[in-house]
């Protein structure tokens, strides 16, 4: 019989391993941008890439979770995923390097919704909040991959021994973390999507997810280059780093933070802190009042994604399989717009102009999270 304490330490461990690979990726797009020669407006375009497979791993991931316990297609979409991570790191050409990343995405896909199931079933096991810290766990892998990737950076390590050395990594995590996932987690109702009139609950939800996704993703996908070509600094990596240290402090803390304000407080603190650290970073374009910038995003944007899908584990409609597949698809279109966005927006003007669409979209996740809110009191 394993314990409860040893199924969060395992699913712990997947964040962390998830978190470290998609900072791998993440934290060496100025290089792959570096090597090819695109622009900004080209680099949006191969990062379009990166939605386009997530969307098309959607309905299939929710099919998957719905048919089979969701460790099966955690484990498989995970090993998949390591292989298409090398398969990056030795592209030679624009088409196979868009494919590699269709085929990471489509992946990771497919474990993101298959872990956070996991997830949701192991939560009803324990009295206090513990969804929060799977997401900073993520958040602290990130952390180890960029500093990983920083390290190899000083050393002239090549994009294809990297992406080798971790996909070998996360292959051995998933041959030996399988045995403890959590079993017969299969939900009997609720697996069918339905057409029909969108339902409000998960429609708002959607929407708050949605914006946060442009946000993170664009600063996933930008915050490097803009150290590089906006503030000039030698180690590009320094503001992924600080936005992905203040977002894990942000995951760790922020169960804590919702017993002691509410999820309604919290969505408007994170609006505050998002909107707040964009303005610094591109009013004041130094190198330390980014540095603090970034930071205050990171921990704006933090605890929206966990709190969000905590909510669509409890709709009354739909299963938490298919509640977070569905909410998915909203995060997954904020990233297919959010980064080419920026890229195009970059291209026409600057990219210190194209950041301005990070504060709008936390501006407005203010009248969205109210919106909700009042919606769940007039109908809970």
């Amino acid at each position: 019989m394993i314990s409860n304490s040893k199924h969060r330490f395992f699913l712990s461990l997947f964040f962390f391993i998830s978190g470290f690979s998609f900072a791998t990726w993440a934290s060496r797009i100025p290089t792959i941008k570096t090597t090819f020669g695109f622009n900004e407006a080209e680099l949006g375009s191969i990062l379009l890439a990166m939605p386009v497979g997530s969307l098309i791993g959607l309905p299939i991931s929710g099919w998957l979770v719905s048919k089979y316990n969701s460790r099966v297609p955690l484990t498989v979409g995970y090993a998949l995923n390591a292989l298409s991570l090398a398969l990056i790191g030795i592209a030679h050409n624009t088409f196979s390097l868009v494919l590699a990343i269709c085929v990471f995405a489509f992946t990771t896909r497919i474990f993101n919704i298959s872990v956070n199931t996991q997830t949701l079933t192991l939560q009803k096991r324990f009295e206090k909040k513990i969804i929060g810290s799977f997401h900073g766990f993520w958040s602290i892998g990130g952390i180890a991959g960029i500093a990983l990737s920083t390290l190899l950076l000083t050393l002239n390590v090549t994009l294809a021994v990297h992406f080798s050395i971790v996909a070998i990594l996360m292959l051995l995590v998933t041959a030996y973390s399988y045995q403890f996932l959590l079993k017969g987690d299969k939900s009997e109702t609720g697996n069918k999507l339905i057409l029909s009139k969108p339902d409000p609950y998960i429609f708002y939800l959607g929407i708050v997810v949605f914006l946060c996704a442009i946000c993170e993703g664009g600063m996933f996908d930008w915050s490097g280059i803009y150290f590089q070509e906006v503030l000039n600094a030698p180690i590009f990596t320094y503001g992924y780093l600080i936005f992905m240290t203040f977002m894990a402090t942000s995951r760790f803390l922020s169960d804590i933070i919702i017993v002691r304000f509410g999820m309604p407080k919290t969505y408007i603190m994170s609006a505050v802190f998002i909107v707040s650290g964009i303005l610094l970073a591109i009013i004041f374009p130094t190198f330390w009042t980014a540095m603090i910038g970034f930071s205050l995003v990171g921990f704006g944007t933090a605890s929206i994604i966990p709190m969000s899908y905590a909510l669509a584990g409890a709709s009354k409609k739909y299963s938490p399989g298919m509640a977070i597949s569905i909410i998915a698809t909203y995060s997954i279109t904020g990233m297919l717009l959010g980064p080419p966005l920026i890229g195009y927006l970059a291209h026409a003007f600057n990219l210190r102009v194209s950041f301005v669409v990070f504060g709008l979209c936390g501006l407005m996740l203010v009248p969205i999270t109210k919106m909700f809110f009042k919606h769940q009191r007039i109908s809970g």
